[in-house]
């Protein structure tokens, strides 16, 4: 009795796929004789299999012209990038040329308004030296005698030319140097340098003129061991 359900069930299964396979035949059936009928209506519409193979090979014509045209399509997109590509590097050195001139501009300027500033204390140095009353509102030098305020204002205005020129780039430090060397020697200037020294050694050491200030200093040591040059 167990093995009845078991057969009825295989014999369902049985006629089932068989049932399946008959659909499937018929389908794949239908679809050739339909495909054939379809073929056969195109060719008839194109004025028989002859004129559609004609067709055909113009269509396949066009078809390489249209890889043609999608080659040389390719060819100006690439161009066209390329060239975008070089107007951009153009345009940065355009913008880097800007750049380095608006920095000359502004190095240009500074000078100007350093050169402006340098001319008015070479002014007032001159009143103050011409003018003894006048050199005293600076205090600078005070109890020291007219001829000695005047010789440390020009010192000081010595000392200021070669900072300039140094910052500027006239001057390197081995020829402020040897600059410093000769001055040095001068008696006056070393009146003067003993009285600024204390305020001089407050510069910054990083500054245009704390490196001033270091080569001077220098120049005198060797100046004081007898003129021979310090090693570096």
């Amino acid at each position: 009795m167990e093995h009845q359900p078991i057969g009825r069930s295989l014999l369902r299964i049985s006629a089932w796929s068989v049932a399946t396979a008959v659909c499937a035949a018929a389908i794949g059936a239908a679809s050739i004789v339909m495909s054939g009928w379809l073929l056969a209506g195109v060719e008839e519409a194109n004025g028989g299999r002859h004129a559609a193979a004609e067709r055909s090979a113009i269509g396949d014509y066009f078809g390489g012209i249209s890889a043609v045209f999608s080659g040389m399509a390719l060819l100006l997109l690439v161009a066209t990038l390329m060239f975008q590509q070089r107007e951009l590097r153009l345009q940065r050195h355009e913008l880097s040329m800007q750049r380095q001139e608006l920095v000359s501009s502004r190095d240009e300027l500074r000078r100007s308004a350093e050169s402006d500033m340098r001319a008015l204390h070479v002014q007032l140095t001159q009143m103050a030296m011409d003018d003894p009353a006048l050199a005293d509102v600076w205090n600078d030098y005070p109890g020291e005698s007219t001829e000695v305020v005047r010789q440390h204002l020009f010192a000081n205005l010595v000392f200021g030319h070669y900072l300039l020129t140094y910052r500027w780039g006239g001057s390197t430090e081995a020829e402020v140097l040897v600059y410093a060397r000769s001055l040095v020697r001068s008696a006056p200037f070393q009146r003067y340098w003993e009285a600024s020294r204390a305020a001089k050694e407050e510069l910054p050491a990083d500054s245009a003129e704390g490196r001033l200030f270091r080569l001077f200093e220098q120049a005198i040591r060797e100046a004081q061991d007898g003129g021979a040059p310090t090693p570096h």
